[in-house]
């Protein structure tokens, strides 16, 4: 099949809380199908629940590449757009980076973590109620008052990263994940290293309870774990730790907000319904406007009949498994009571997300203190009218207009 013959990523989707329904026409026709990325280059593309957990399980698909510089990409964007890793120590260093970050991000960390994260919350909602006081009448936008403040406040704790650079890095993370941004993303992603790098300077002299100094301690036993590997690792750390929260944290308010007598149903008792209602959020919210997770075949491989040849792209999209009908009853609708509700919106695996534990206990904390706040809000434009970003590699919104 040529880039002529495949569909082309991102496909057309009506607002921000469905998906392109043509995933699920996809998936009718079979679990793997060619399309084109927004790079221009084809890659197979895994629709079906079952055969997006197959890959993400199976240890001859990888995140890095035999031949790194012919190697087809997914976006031209500075972040997640192609190979990453060496082809030949990919496990090894997997495994390091693993055992480095897991108890940053273990579950006892994140319990321990809670009750400051439920202060970070209430300040943010403080926020919502004075700019709505300030304008009454007028609709406040929820992004930069909650969705964004939010997680970048609690990974900068956790990393060990002043919050009053966060416009600075907040810059730089929107440069690195414009889908066409070339050059200037490049460059965006050397300041994002020189930045993080300096950091890990200030702590090899100063050394705090927080993951960059973690990572400065496993550098000096191991040589190997190069200044370029660790300024990548702690700003790839950095942009996913807010982004696909904050993406979150926007998608599942307007789920909630989208029917009132769901909110209702909320707010009537949101400490009993959050952990089911979270779920239903992960597994509904479309977080990629690149089509899924990259990997590539490190050998030929067949998959549900496919023949997928050595380095060839593979897509795993997460947003159309979590919507298979073969394992979901109704998929595309948000049912908070669904069970059981074994998404992979996280992935699946040995590369299953390391930040899973800190998105859930952020999600289950913020949507029962923002609805007990503010148990009538509403949006302000209907769900059409918020546009969706497909300039972004995890996608979301640009606003969420809402009355308190």
């Amino acid at each position: 099949m040529t880039t002529t013959e495949a569909p082309h990523l991102p496909f057309d989707r009506r607002n921000a809380l469905e998906i392109a329904p043509l995933f699920a026409k996809l998936r009718d026709r079979g679990p793997l199908s060619k399309v084109v990325t927004p790079a221009g280059d084809l890659a197979w593309l895994v629709t079906s629940y079952e055969h997006a957990r197959e890959v993400f399980r199976d240890n001859r698909f990888g995140r890095s590449h035999p031949e790194p510089d012919t190697a087809p990409r997914i976006s031209d964007a500075a972040l997640l757009s192609g190979p990453t890793g060496e082809f030949d120590h990919e496990e090894r260093d997997h495994k390091r980076l693993r055992r480095m970050l897991a108890p940053a991000f273990s579950a006892p960390r994140m319990r321990a973590l809670g009750d400051h994260i439920n202060e970070l919350t209430e300040s943010c909602l403080d926020d919502m109620r004075a700019a709505q006081d300030a304008n009454p009448g007028e609709p406040i936008d929820l992004t930069p008052l909650l969705a964004f403040p939010l997680p970048v406040m609690v990974i900068c704790e956790l990393l060990g990263v002043p919050f009053e650079d966060r416009d600075y890095f907040g810059s730089l993370s929107e440069r690195i994940s414009i889908l066409d941004g070339g050059t200037d993303g490049e460059t965006a992603m050397e300041e994002f290293k020189a930045y993080t790098l300096a950091l890990a300077e200030k702590k090899r002299e100063d050394p705090q309870p927080d993951v960059i100094s973690d990572m400065v301690a496993v550098q000096a036993e191991d040589p190997t774990f190069t200044d370029d590997d660790l300024a990548r690792q702690a700003a790839g750390l950095l942009f996913a730790g807010h982004e696909t929260t904050s993406t979150r944290i926007a998608l599942g308010t307007m789920f909630l907000l989208s029917d009132l007598e769901r909110r209702d149903r909320f707010v009537a008792d949101p400490e009993g319904q959050v952990q089911q209602t979270v779920e239903e959020i992960l597994r509904l919210s479309a977080t990629s406007a690149t089509g899924g997770l990259l990997r590539y075949a490190r050998e030929d491989v067949e998959i549900a009949g496919v023949r997928i040849a050595r380095g060839e792209a593979v897509l795993v999209s997460s947003d159309a498994a979590n919507r298979d009908a073969s394992v979901f009853a109704d998929p595309d609708e948000f049912d908070p009571t669904r069970a059981p509700n074994v998404h992979i919106a996280f992935g699946h695996g040995a590369h299953v997300c390391i930040g899973a534990n800190l998105a859930r206990t952020e999600l289950r904390t913020v949507f029962p203190a923002l609805f007990r706040r503010f148990p009538r809000m509403r949006l302000a434009v209907g769900i059409d009218e918020i546009v969706v970003r497909n300039d972004k590699i995890a996608g979301g919104v640009r606003s969420v207009p809402v009355f308190l």
